[in-house]
């Protein structure tokens, strides 16, 4: 495998430099259009509209259009924004791993450590293993911002992107209101079906029963001589980085975290217990007030029972 981005999870003050890696690849059969007269390849070319000539990738930059008005964004502008060149992983909370719904799971990606990371990476790879939690996280990858979820697989980190909360449409269908009433006989005979057809799952049992008829056919045909003599040049892009991220004392950086962050949640709740003294205090002092107007106004005839109450208060 060849890493494709170089950078650092970042969770207090640990730092652990990583290298990221498609954890997936494709298999299928990739078919291209020709001409059905002679077999020419058939490509869409990059052509201005204003000059009408065949424009190459170097001379093309990226552009927002709306109302009809047009800005233009360059490969430095874009690499000038602060996100685009962040390097970090950043761990932003710990959430129970069975609260992330996995629609919001998109691409997924191995992260292997460098060589001088690999306790803190052990460390943080057993601890959302034996918490059962997975670590939310923010990262910057091919020009864009991204959410992303960390968590433990076997021996290695995996890091899945996630959608943004808005990317996840609602299922909103008016059938489903109807009230559809189910039997018990009903209930039970589709329950009996699910332990009939129920086991663990293993995924190598199952294949793409397409591709491999598609592989065949393909055989099939180089066999027979239906076969052009064409040649075809393919690339493959790659995006990497530089991670430079320094591997601090593993236990002190620890240590100074848990430091850091009681000190933030004890500043956070300050102003809270200050208002609370005031108000105590304030609460106090009417209450003595009343109580010096009370003795004031009170007629000397009452001065018996007072005594009295004082008696029962001591």
């Amino acid at each position: 495998m060849r890493a494709i981005w170089k950078g650092a999870i970042t969770f207090g003050l640990v730092s652990v430099p990583v290298k990221l890696y498609t954890a997936t690849e494709d298999h299928d059969v990739h078919l291209h259009q020709v001409h059905d007269a002679d077999g020419g390849r058939i490509r869409y070319q990059r052509r201005c509209e204003v000059c009408g000539r065949i424009v190459d990738y170097e001379h093309i930059d990226k552009a927002f259009e709306e109302g009809g008005t047009t800005v233009v964004l360059t490969e430095d502008d874009l690499s000038a924004l602060p996100e685009e060149r962040s390097r970090e992983i950043e761990v932003v909370e710990f959430v129970p791993s069975q609260q992330i719904d996995p629609i919001m799971f998109d691409r997924s990606y191995f992260l292997e450590p460098d060589k001088a990371a690999v306790k803190a990476y052990a460390l943080l790879r057993r601890t959302l293993e034996e918490t059962e939690r997975t670590a939310i996280v923010q990262f910057s990858l091919r020009q864009k911002t991204r959410l992303g979820a960390l968590r433990a697989r076997d021996k290695v980190l995996m890091l899945q992107s996630l959608l943004w909360d808005d990317e996840v449409r609602e299922a909103d269908f008016s059938v489903l209101d109807t009230d559809v009433r189910v039997s018990a006989n009903e209930l039970e005979m589709a329950t009996s079906l699910v332990e009939n057809l129920s086991a663990d799952f293993a995924p190598d049992k199952f294949s793409d029963d397409y591709q491999e008829q598609l592989r065949q056919l393909v055989a099939a045909k180089l066999e027979q001589g239906e076969a052009l003599d064409t040649a075809a040049t393919f690339g493959e892009e790659s995006e990497g980085g530089n991670g430079g991220a320094e591997v601090i004392d593993l236990m002190e950086a620890l240590k100074r975290s848990v430091e850091a962050n009681r000190a933030k949640r004890g500043s956070e709740s300050s102003p809270a217990k200050k208002a609370s003294t005031k108000k105590t205090a304030s609460a106090k002092k009417k209450s003595a007030a009343k109580k010096t107007a009370a003795k004031k106004t009170a007629p000397a005839k009452k001065s018996a029972p007072a005594k009295k109450t004082a008696g029962r208060r001591n």
